[in-house]
């Protein structure tokens, strides 16, 4: 981040509420933050206190009742421009290849055959997934199609990336290898990522600033900024003392929430 810079996205007071009258339910509260350029901020906090109706907000797709929601400068009105969205499900177009699906974002951009092509190559390069070109989405593995995912929304050449539980369906381990790889991959690139997550250790491995949300309606409970040195082995780093210290702390401030949430649905 350059001090004194805009930040790339700005909340203030976001209130998020759905239905009418008596029926209101008010989703988000009051939330209030910032994403630098080039920062990665990770949202944890309970099943359904709004992390990912945030997420669909920044991305135009749902409507701010009240206060203020900038992204790249200018108030969201509709989809912005040069926003990425990756959603727990890979959301492939089942009868076109992987190479199809990444090149399709690069004809929306203009790109000509040559150039698409070149694009292409690099990008599943960079995702390591050279030789499965003409595959289809139903012959790979749930690890691989994420990489195309990824890849399909590098191609869009992104500021920011909203990530929503991104790697929620995949097994343990090809979780941490996707893990491993996409930190790679942004420690690389640099783009302003918020990724929502329930897993708090995915959070501190990733992240710049873990924010934890209170129960709904979602409010921004606490901030914790991840002091972990960069660039960060994704699967060394969590037997780091200091990364045991953030994890102890952010489980503290969500247990309540949590705890909290299950009272609160159950009357």
């Amino acid at each position: 981040m350059i001090d004194g810079a805009p930040p790339m996205i700005a909340l203030r007071d976001v209130r998020i509420a759905y239905g009418a009258g008596i029926r209101t339910t008010v989703a988000v509260e009051r939330a209030t933050f910032a994403v630098a350029a080039g920062e990665f901020v990770a949202l944890v906090g309970p099943s359904g206190c709004g992390k990912s109706t945030l997420l669909k907000a920044i991305a135009g797709l749902v409507p701010v009742t009240s206060g203020e929601l900038i992204v790249d400068g200018t108030a969201v009105r509709g989809v912005p421009e040069r926003v990425g969205m990756v959603f727990q499900n890979d959301a492939l177009l089942p009868w076109k290849t992987v190479r199809e699906n990444v090149r399709l974002p690069l004809a929306l951009r203009g790109l000509g055959r040559e150039e698409a092509d070149a694009e292409v190559r690099r990008l599943l390069a960079i995702v390591q997934l050279e030789g499965f070109e003409s595959f289809y989405p139903r012959a790979l593995s749930g690890g691989m199609r994420k990489r195309v995912a990824l890849a399909r929304a590098l191609a869009y050449d992104p500021a920011t990336f909203l990530m929503d539980e991104p790697f929620g369906p995949l097994d343990a381990l090809t979780r941490m290898r996707i893990g491993r790889e996409f930190l790679a991959i942004w420690e690389r690139v640099g783009k302003s990522v918020v990724f929502v997550t329930h897993d708090v250790e995915e959070a501190i491995a990733l992240a710049d600033r873990v924010l934890v949300m209170s129960a709904r309606p979602g409010r921004i409970k606490a901030e914790y900024a991840i002091d972990l040195p960069r660039p960060r082995d994704y699967e060394e780093i969590r037997f780091a003392p200091r990364f045991h210290e953030l994890q102890r702390e952010i489980w503290h401030a969500l247990t309540g929430e949590t705890a909290l949430s299950e009272t609160v649905d159950a009357s």
